[in-house]
């Protein structure tokens, strides 16, 4: 919604919850109403009360399935002593999602949507003294059941209604994610009194010639009056325009042309410089009536779909400069949205930025996230691509649906117009897979399926409203409508037979243009899984444990994994680590692979970055925000400039990627050696790369051929202040010959925690500590880490508890390959 100046009341206290209808509503719930935090949801008032388990703990969800089924009514009163102001509206940012609006017993308003906002003209109901305001929220279920009865059924991924009606889709369950369907007043609500006239929508498109900032801003006024107004735009200091609104006009345009401006780069391209736009709104005397202000930038994007001897390209392009996307896919970091605020966006956010990552793509199935979100992603230098919200089903075109799309996408494309960050808009998540690729084409049976919004309604609303940025028809797809929509050669690219059939080696068998999804799954931290399951769920085969396995045959295609390349887990705690370790292993390898095939691949975004509750999944970042072993993974695979080792053709090949702004003048020592460390064969590359580029060079038979695969490594190492290092093991790690694990661990107090220094005796692979299993705050700083005999390597580990050393350096909080007794 638009800011407003002038009085606004948020109406935020005093409310009540009570149940209006539903089956096996539980008796306390149905004895009376219950106080009500706003803005949140039903789930959570129900559990500041004390009358529902935790649903993410347990098998409560499981319990809790009759909330989404009720009807729920929120209410509460407030004084009202009248006003001056020609009108007094009752703003709702954001109902979830069914929901009629009374005032003092008259229905004020109906929604059927949770990704818009609402306004209604309430001033002929206010009354001097206490005024009555409640919300009705029916069931999501009864609508859109209701809905799919009307208009016929469609497939969708999951056995549950959710393309029906414009909510997040995921609150219906996911293969990650618990079915915890929602209600409430989930964003703010309150009374905006105003006069002669508001700002109703302000719309800034913002460009750059050289150095010159172009700003149109599009203002679009809603009037109580007719008389003549002004809109002044400024940006800061440095440029400002004044534009005479005749009476009864209703929109203007103002362009401004601001010299000298600094472009906004992703990060790791250059700085972040915004400039504070603000839209003025008076009357013919002067006063002030509506004021806008939002922070902006100056850049330039476009998608470089060029075709070439391969395919055709799909290459970001920010003002000018080709870039390649490190990115991560991004679900709600909460089943209940009223919980994430702008302190747990920036820890997920900083989060990925110390991941290396400068892409997030807001996936469909979600939620469009708050200003927070966006603001903080400008500021950070993220680029967004945002899914319009589509996903994993067959959407019907009719009405009310059709309606409710057009208006959501008006509403979010005008909304976030300001935000540089914003880099790309697409239509879908994987619906036109899922029509080619999927049997959808039979099911719908002539149907509308949803091809309406992806190739017309959508697109004419980002040409009409936004055209400084692309839009892209789905994720994936091909460019073309009579090509497969996932072909690997044009377009963006869902890679997703390696976690569900194929090994992860197989990454290496795609060249793609653009990876926009792949992944593996790992469980989450100890501690976050202690804490949902408790001590007696830490088992592998705990039916506590199998309840946060959402994936199909989600179990099964974690031990295909385990069985292809590590030891046999002799216990949870085994298991617990090469899960982890192997989900890293797997999204490593599909980085690197991806990232040496630059300039031909131009992107890569993993599934996934976080989680909204305990869980095993593809997450980086686990429900409780505790960063697993892959996040460290996608920490060194993410680097500005990467030393892989790649087979190709038959032998292995040395790489260097480099996405810095410098060239890179790598001088490396590639060696064989035997587990004890003893040189077998070396070599010297010498190689300069150019920034935004990558050099591969083939490397020696003597290098590359092992006396003992299972006893012999690579390790590639250029020289530099932190030296590049890339391994490649011969064999796989259930056959490897490690030696028996020794070493040295020395201890000293540390800012916030304890710095422990590891010093190898033998060779130590993967070397990680877990210290959440002593402390549930502890976190340590690296992991993964592979030692020669004789190196040594710090980890810091930030904690405020005392950690015994003993239990912090041995098994199993400090983890390495060699404890599992390979082929000892």
């Amino acid at each position: 919604m638009v800011s407003a100046s002038g009085t606004y009341r948020p109406l935020h206290d005093g409310w009540t919850l009570s149940p209006d209808g539903g089956p096996a509503v539980p008796p306390p719930v149905a004895a009376g109403p219950v106080p009500a935090i706003v803005p949140g949801c039903v789930h959570t008032d129900l559990l500041a009360a004390g009358l529902i388990p935790d649903p993410y703990l347990g098998d409560a969800e499981h319990r809790l399935g009759w909330i989404g089924r009720t009807a729920w009514t929120y209410r509460t009163s407030f004084d009202w002593s009248g006003t001056a102001a020609d009108r007094a509206d009752l703003v709702c940012d954001g109902l979830d999602t069914v929901a009629t609006v009374t005032v003092n017993g008259v229905e004020v308003g109906r929604t059927a949507n949770m990704h818009r906002g609402y306004r209604f003209d309430v001033s002929s109901l206010l009354v001097e003294g206490d005024n009555d305001l409640a919300v009705r929220f029916d069931s999501a279920y009864d609508y859109a059941e209701g809905l799919r009865d009307v208009l016929g059924d469609r497939p969708n991924a999951y056995p549950e209604p959710f393309q029906f009606i414009r909510k997040m889709a995921c609150n219906f369950g996911w293969d990650w994610g618990p079915t915890l369907v929602t209600a409430g007043i989930w964003q703010p609500i309150g009374l905006h009194s105003w006069s002669t006239a508001r700002l109703a929508r302000v719309r800034p498109l913002v460009t750059v010639d050289g150095a010159t900032g172009l700003v149109t801003t599009h203002v679009e006024l809603e009037r109580a009056t007719s008389e003549p107004v002004t809109v002044s735009v400024a940006v800061g200091e440095l440029a400002r325009a004044d534009v005479a609104v005749p009476a009864g006009e209703r929109s203007v345009v103002a362009g401004l042309t601001v010299p000298g401006v600094a472009r906004w780069w992703p990060r790791g391209y250059g700085e972040q410089p915004r400039y504070p736009l603000e839209v003025v709104l008076r009357d013919g005397a002067g006063r002030l009536l509506d004021s806008w202000s939002r922070s902006i930038g100056f850049r330039s994007v476009r998608l470089d779909t060029s075709p070439d001897a391969d395919g055709s390209a799909f290459t970001v392009v920010v003002n000018d400069v080709p870039v390649f996307v490190r990115g991560v896919n991004w679900i709600p970091d909460d089943c209940f949205p009223a919980r994430v605020g702008p302190e747990r966006y920036r820890a997920r956010l900083t989060q990925a930025c110390e991941a290396n990552v400068n892409t997030v793509r807001v996936w469909g199935g979600g939620r469009y996230e708050s200003d927070a979100f966006y603001d903080l992603a400008d500021e950070l230098g993220l680029m967004v691509t945002q899914d319009f919200l589509f996903a994993c089903a067959a959407y019907p075109e009719e009405e009310p649906l059709r309606g409710e799309v057009e208006a959501e996408a008006r509403e979010q494309v005008i909304r976030l117009a300001s935000h540089p960050s914003l880099v790309m808009w697409t239509g879908n998540n994987e619906n036109l897979m899922g029509f080619h690729d999927w049997g959808w084409a039979d099911q719908v049976n002539g149907r509308s399926w949803g091809s309406g919004y992806y190739f017309d309604v959508l697109p004419a609303v980002v040409a009409e409203l936004d055209a400084t940025r692309p839009y892209w028809p789905g994720s994936p797809y091909s460019g073309h409508p009579d090509r497969d929509p996932n072909d690997p050669g044009h377009g963006s690219t869902h890679i997703w037979d390696v976690w569900n059939t194929h090994d992860y080696t197989h990454y290496r068998s795609y060249r793609p243009r653009f990876v926009a999804e792949f992944g593996y799954q790992g469980p989450a931290a100890y501690a976050t899984l202690r804490r949902a399951v408790g001590e007696s769920g830490l088992a592998v085969d705990s039916p506590e444990l199998a309840h946060r396995q959402k994936a199909v045959d989600g179990d099964a295609k974690l031990r295909r994994g385990l069985d292809a390349h590590l030891p046999a887990p002799r216990d949870f705690d085994d298991w617990h680590y090469l899960a982890q370790l192997n989900q890293a292993r797997a999204v490593r390898t599909g980085i690197e692979h991806f990232r040496a095939l630059r300039p031909h691949c131009m992107g890569t975004i993993v599934w996934q970055l976080n989680d909204c509750w305990p869980v095993t999944s593809w997450a980086a970042i686990d429900g409780d925000g505790r960063a697993k072993p892959m996040w460290y993974a996608l920490r060194e695979a993410y680097a500005d400039r990467l030393l892989t080792v790649q087979p190709r053709d038959g032998a292995l090949w040395l790489i260097a990627v480099n996405d810095a702004r410098t060239a890179w003048q790598v001088d490396a020592v590639v060696a064989r050696h035997t587990l004890d460390g003893t040189v077998q064969a070396k070599t010297l590359v010498s190689v300069r790369v150019a920034p935004g580029s990558a050099r591969a060079v083939p490397l020696s038979p003597d290098v590359t051929t092992p006396a003992h695969p299972e006893a012999e490594f690579i390790l590639a190492e250029a020289a530099g202040p932190t030296p590049d290092r890339a391994w490649w093991f011969f064999a796989e790690d259930r056959d490897v010959r490690y030696p028996e694990p020794q070493y040295h661990a020395a201890a000293e107090p540390h800012t916030d925690g304890v710095r422990v220094t590891v010093t190898a005796e033998t060779l130590l692979r993967d070397l990680t500590f877990f210290p959440d299993r002593l402390d549930p705050d502890a976190v340590v700083d690296d992991a993964l880490v592979t030692l020669l005999p004789g190196e040594s390597a710090r980890f810091t580990i930030r904690t405020a508890a005392p950690l015994d050393l003993d239990r912090l350096t041995s098994r199993p909080v400090l983890r390495c390959l060699n404890d599992l007794g390979v082929n000892r």
